[in-house]
């Protein structure tokens, strides 16, 4: 009989599994190696904000769970291309793609409204008159701590 595997066990290696898929460097790159073998330079042009040390990090731990692996090409340059089970990542993650560019708008107006909010309790007022819209960080706070009224 075969175990029962369930994320919400702290001891399920699901879990791990999950963490792994859930990640947003894995997302980016089981997309990419979805429409083409790359190489590694290529996958760090296209993966903004990636450093190579992540990238190599992520890389090597999708190689060991099976889902991609590293290739000699006959042109003698070593690609990544997904494996069958890597393969099978690529629809639930490009759904989350499209879901996370499909929202980006109402996300970042819900956070808008929250911050107002969080704003408006914070500095006591309760009518919300101008509060939430006048509190901004200044051109010379580069860390955005410093507020102007």
């Amino acid at each position: 009989m075969s175990p029962s595997w369930t994320v919400f066990s702290s001891s399920c290696p699901s879990r791990a599994s999950l963490a792994r898929v859930a990640n947003k460097w894995t997302a980016m790159i089981v997309i990419l190696l979805h429409e083409e073998p790359l190489r590694f330079g290529e996958l760090h042009r296209k993966v903004e904000g990636i450093t190579k040390k992540v990238l190599v990090d992520t890389l090597r731990a999708l190689d060991r769970d099976g889902m991609l692996v590293r290739a000699v090409d006959d042109d003698g340059h070593a690609r990544y291309r997904l494996t069958p089970l890597g393969r099978t990542l690529h629809e639930p993650l490009q759904a989350l793609r499209i879901w996370a560019e499909s929202h980006v708008d109402e996300v970042l107006d819900a956070q808008d409204r929250y911050d107002d909010e969080a704003d408006r309790r914070l500095l006591g007022g309760s009518d919300g008159a101008g509060v939430g819209a006048a509190v901004r960080p200044t051109d010379a706070s580069p860390r955005g701590d410093i507020l102007q009224g």
